[in-house]
């Protein structure tokens, strides 16, 4: 068992303040940080803080598959972390996309290797072999945008609008309300020449205004203000078209969203932790100055409307373990609530067969496995081998929370 150093991920929609908070350190950043990485993703590992000093846990597990990893793992994934837990925080909104299932990764990887694209290359849309279910778990207000929605309930939302230049697109939907015409509309509004999607996009905006004045808490108020407000980041974007045809979101801390292969979404505003299959299979729709291939994107996208996939965590009885149940077997996450006082439970001990990463979200906790101990506070995070003894885990003066990322089990 070691402290883990995460690495923080730079990107243009991230927080200059809620990651350090998190962390104690100081705000504003110089730059914004978007993520914090707890894994060994070759792009971004973090730092196993040994005696002899930080290691890449990239080379950590590398050296030792068998103590890192155990044996259970190694035979289900193979000699590396089949998962990464990240810290994301959105102070903007991020792109619009979608991940590959695993066959669909596999695929376009071996493609994209056979025509010669570089890993690094900016055209790249498959950097690894791998598909990239994910589960996010809010810890504020998390809102975001997670599948398509029902078509007739789209019907009603653009009829709402009162926007002359979409009936076309409004008849189309109603005249097929299922997932071919959700495939038939978003393709139609994806591949939009620049002539014609500038005609459409003022009145969109004009409905969506005068929706709002008219019925500031309306039915549709939450999907009609998230087009606005992604028309001025992202103006003349066809994603904002896109977003009027998503479920919108809103996640209250301790609830999660669960987001398998196909799945078109994008996350909006708020701080979360994040894990996912250890990918980074990205295909990107829009709201975004990165490539966007569109007919890769229309390939692997799932057009089956469905409520949003919230995961709501159940109790483990008689502890402080909330577990969040998913089909991805790359990865299991549990959250624990323990605190000093008489209220709850005063300590818990974590187990299992397989590696392990704590993350810290509030108050101080001492970690104790076998002869040695740890003092994880806020932000801070710990890193627990398969070989490594079970750990006792008490708080230190009040309320604590952990998260606990663990390697998931194949379905047979």
């Amino acid at each position: 068992m070691h402290e883990l150093d995460g690495a923080v991920r730079s990107y243009a929609w991230g927080s200059r303040t809620a990651i350090a908070r998190l962390r104690g350190l100081p705000v504003p950043t110089a730059h914004p940080e978007a993520e914090l990485w707890l894994g060994a993703h070759p792009a971004g590992p973090a730092r196993v803080v040994t005696d002899e000093g930080p290691r890449s846990l990239l080379e950590v597990v590398r050296e030792n598959p068998a103590r890192e990893l155990g044996s259970r793992s190694l035979e289900d994934f193979g000699d590396r972390l089949p998962f990464l837990l990240k810290l994301l925080a959105a102070e903007e909104p991020l792109s619009l996309q979608a991940h590959p299932s695993a066959a669909q990764a596999r695929e376009g990887f071996a493609r994209e290797n056979a025509a010669g694209i570089p890993l690094g290359s900016s055209i790249r849309n498959y950097r690894d072999d791998s598909h990239k279910p994910e589960l996010v778990v809010a810890l504020t207000t998390f809102e975001a945008l997670a599948g398509f929605r029902r078509p007739d309930r789209t019907v009603k939302l653009l009829g709402a609008l009162g926007v002359p230049e979409l009936e076309p697109y409004v008849a189309l939907l109603a005249g097929q309300p299922d997932s071919d015409g959700l495939r038939a509309l978003f393709t139609t509004w994806i591949t939009l020449p620049p002539p014609v999607l500038a005609a459409l996009m003022p009145g969109v905006l004009d409905g969506c205004v005068a929706y709002l004045a008219a019925e500031p808490d309306g039915e549709f108020a939450d999907e009609v203000r998230t087009a606005l407000e992604l028309s001025e980041a992202y103006p003349g974007d066809t994603g904002v078209l896109a977003s009027l045809l998503l479920n919108r979101v809103r996640l209250e801390p301790g609830q999660g969203l669960y987001l398998d292969a196909g799945n078109l979404h994008a996350y909006l505003h708020g701080v979360g932790v994040e894990i996912m299959a250890n990918s980074d299979n990205v295909l990107r729709g829009g709201l975004t100055p990165k490539h966007v291939d569109v007919p890769e994107l229309l390939r692997v996208l799932d057009f089956d409307s469905a409520p949003a996939p919230f995961v709501e965590p159940v109790q483990v009885p008689g502890t402080g373990k909330f577990e969040y149940d998913t089909p991805a077997p790359e990865f299991e996450l549990s959250r624990i609530e323990l605190t000093d006082a008489s209220t709850g439970p005063n300590s818990f001990v974590l187990g299992g067969d397989g590696p392990r990463v704590l993350l810290c979200t509030a108050g101080t906790a001492t970690l104790v496995a076998g002869d040695r101990s740890l003092e994880l506070s806020q932000g801070a995070a710990a890193w627990i081998a398969a070989e490594d003894p079970e750990v006792v885990i008490t708080p230190l003066g009040g309320r604590v929370q952990l998260f606990s990322a663990s390697t998931g089990r194949l379905r047979t």
